[in-house]
């Protein structure tokens, strides 16, 4: 886990966006959905729901003390 795959995963949350994150971060969509996969492989658990069928929020791991909700 470093940085930069924590502060794809926070301007994700914050834009509830990955384009927008990426904007933000001044990176690609790419990178930044490959630092979120990453992260979620290091952690062993899904931290964004990226289901596009329907408007769905998950809840980040309670251990990291967050309570965001992200729509994807």
């Amino acid at each position: 886990m470093d940085t930069k795959q924590l502060a794809a995963l926070v301007a994700v949350v914050d834009r509830s966006s990955f384009s927008q994150a990426a904007e933000q971060l001044g990176v690609t969509q790419p990178a930044v959905s490959l630092a979120i996969r990453s992260l979620e492989k290091r952690l062993g658990c899904q931290l964004i729901d990226r289901s596009r069928s329907e408007e769905h929020t998950f809840e980040l791991q309670s251990r990291f003390g967050i309570s965001y909700a992200v729509f994807c």
